[in-house]
């Protein structure tokens, strides 16, 4: 309380807001929200649209809670139910935040970068721009330039050279964003790390490998659903259920002789031991689940729930 007037609150001494973390898809927006936040959180790939979902990273400091949250890429050209429900998961997250992380691919403006831009400029929250992968530059001389250029397009708040794979700059980054939060009390506990409970994450685990493991062998169409997620002791029992779109599909997940759904778990299955500290018994099938992609009922049983 203010000593001179009992009635008045105290002057907030902490800093809380959302950051939303946005750009086209595999621009590295997942690599830098796992980086900011010391561990991993949200999936990542070398194949565009592996985020799916909105995703809340919660860092706590000293006087700072950073709410970042991790978006699905913005893209076009493509109508199915689910690529409609990413661009309306991005659409929806930038006018409730305090502030923008816009990710670009170094000096590579695209399409989908300027239709981010135009869903940007509808709103009025402070804006930085992140040129990612400049370590992939070789000719540094050339940055200034650009981003002088690229400052015509919008007034950006701020313009952040970086990579978010080589962690440069991400310091600069962080000690900024401290500074355009809004004072306020946090939003969540303190030793509150993420919004999604472990089986969520478990399951995108799972499709991460998956992701990786086939390349470009497989579609987008794939999925993951925990049917059993139970603690026994010290132990975590966990069977999934993964989703393919075509018998083909399951095949080639499967792998011959179930080789290489049997490296799929293994891999998935350290990564959820890390996040839990548990031991974890991981036990995967297949299944093939017609059209589920682009059914926006089938969409919403398998978590996809914020389609309209």
């Amino acid at each position: 309380m203010n000593p001179d007037n009992p009635d008045q609150p105290k002057a907030a001494t902490t800093r809380c807001g959302l950051i939303a973390i946005i750009g086209k898809p595999n621009v590295g927006k997942s690599t830098l929200l796992n980086f900011l936040m010391g561990q991993k959180l949200s999936i990542t790939s070398r194949k565009p649209q592996t985020t799916r979902h909105r995703l809340l990273g919660i860092k706590t400091l000293a006087n700072t809670q950073m709410v970042f949250v991790d978006t699905p890429g913005m893209h076009s050209g493509q109508n199915k139910a689910i690529n409609r429900y990413m661009n309306k998961t991005v659409q929806s997250v930038i006018h409730d935040v305090d502030l923008i992380l816009f990710m670009v691919d170094r000096m590579k403006w695209s399409e989908e970068d300027e239709l981010v831009l135009r869903h940007i400029k509808q709103c009025k929250t402070p804006v930085f721009l992140l040129l990612n992968k400049v370590d992939l530059v070789t000719d540094k001389d050339i940055l200034l330039p650009y981003m002088e250029e690229i400052r015509q397009l919008h007034p950006f708040a701020e313009i952040f050279p970086l990579s978010a794979l080589k962690e440069h700059n991400i310091e600069a980054l962080e000690s900024a964003i401290e500074k355009y939060l809004p004072k306020g009390d946090f939003y969540y506990p303190e030793d509150q790390l993420t919004d999604k409970n472990a089986r969520f994450l478990a399951a995108e685990f799972i499709r991460e490998k998956i992701t990786r493991q086939m390349g470009d062998e497989l579609p987008y169409e794939v999925t993951v659903e925990i049917e059993e997620f139970d603690q026994d002791g010290k132990i975590i029992h966990i069977s999934a259920l993964i989703l393919v779109e075509k018998t083909g599909q399951k095949k080639i997940v499967i792998g011959e002789g179930g080789s290489r759904l049997k490296l799929i778990g293994t891999e998935a299955r350290k990564d959820i031991e890390d996040l839990l500290g548990s031991k974890v018994m991981l036990k995967l099938w297949v299944k093939v689940k017609s059209g589920w992609s682009d059914d926006e009922r089938a969409l919403k049983s398998l978590g996809y729930d914020d389609l309209s």
